[in-house]
């Protein structure tokens, strides 16, 4: 097979995920992880409510912080603040599937955030840590062509 062949056939079979993974972001009015401060989860070991006033854009979503640092912080290394599977429950991803997430139902596993729909899923989830995260990471970000449940 000459190299510009294979070349093609990788691009075309990649197409559709690089496509999707253009927006992975959940969203609900507009707003990850419904307005909470991703970055506080890290510094504060909580969720905290983002201010409208410190908000900014990143992959189609707007981001709210609860102080111009964790603002800051998170325009400086968004990926490494930003949820995990573009917020969606963690469990659901891991079953090939997209659903919804609660910021009140989180955990940070190898420096990574992780949300789930809510605190009975999220049981569920950490009771198979950590082969959850692996089945997830193969269904990402294939899973956003599927139906959300």
């Amino acid at each position: 097979m000459k190299p510009y062949t294979a070349a093609a056939l990788i691009f075309l079979a990649t197409a559709p995920a690089v496509a999707l993974a253009a927006d992975p972001v959940s969203k609900k009015d507009g707003l990850a992880v419904s307005g909470y401060d991703t970055v506080a989860y890290f510094t504060e070991g909580r969720p905290a409510a983002g201010k409208p006033e410190l908000e900014t854009e990143w992959r189609g979503a707007k981001w709210r912080f609860s102080t111009a640092a964790n603002r800051d912080a998170f325009q400086a290394a968004p990926e490494k603040y930003a949820p995990q599977y573009g917020g969606y429950c963690a469990w659901a991803v891991s079953r090939d599937y997209t659903y919804s997430a609660d910021p009140l139902a989180w955990k940070i596993v190898d420096g990574k955030l992780y949300l789930n729909y809510n605190k009975d899923v999220q049981k569920k989830w950490a009771a198979e840590l950590p082969t959850i995260i692996q089945k997830a990471d193969g269904n990402w970000p294939a899973v956003l062509a599927k139906p959300s449940k």
